[in-house]
């Protein structure tokens, strides 16, 4: 990847192998628990996590991986210059298992859904593999994942039949037992 991007954290994180992880903001229920057990699998597999981490199920994800050892990359849709960095954020660069990465101009200090629609492309960029836990039928994710699934990485998506959609897009369905060799190089 040659884009230039702002950073704040351990960049020697880059040069792990790294799983992008996006979800829609609106899941269903069967979606919400697979994710959480896919947190807990991913903060326990060898793999960096990279994300937008903003939609609540995302957000959730963050919560679980920084209770975790394992490194995290956080891709906000916005600048980060001048953020103001949770508690939890500033632990974890300190142990140097934390970098905040973002593609964003000093200027660009609000997330907006094109920002975020440009993030999560950011994301796929950054990550050697991606899971997509779900994305919403005719939404802004969606569309993303009909371009990944036309790219030489894994993309992967729960194994659930509400993802029915994402899989005939060409995405790998993915259970939660495997989840945790993903990073396994």
């Amino acid at each position: 990847m040659t884009m230039a991007f702002a950073q704040l954290g351990s960049a020697a994180l880059l040069q792990s192998h790294k799983i992008g992880l996006l979800c829609s903001r609106r899941c269903p229920g069967t979606i919400v628990v697979q994710t959480l057990d896919l947190a807990l699998a991913l903060r326990d597999s060898a793999a960096t996590v990279v994300g937008g981490f903003q939609s609540s199920m995302e957000q959730e994800c963050l919560e679980t991986l920084l209770r975790g050892k394992h490194p995290v990359i956080v891709c906000p849709a916005r600048s980060i210059d001048g953020m103001r960095l949770p508690a939890a954020w500033k632990s974890a660069i300190a142990e140097k298992r934390l970098l905040i990465a973002s593609p964003f101009r000093a200027r660009q200090r609000r997330a907006t859904v094109e920002l975020a629609e440009e993030r999560n492309r950011f994301v796929a960029d950054l990550a050697d593999e991606v899971i997509i836990a779900h994305a919403s039928p005719g939404g802004q994710l969606e569309r993303l994942c009909g371009e990944l699934a036309k790219c030489s990485k894994p993309i992967w998506t729960l194994d659930d039949p509400v993802n029915a959609h994402l899989i005939s897009l060409g995405l790998r369905p993915l259970r939660i037992a495997d989840a945790a060799r993903l990073g396994r190089v």
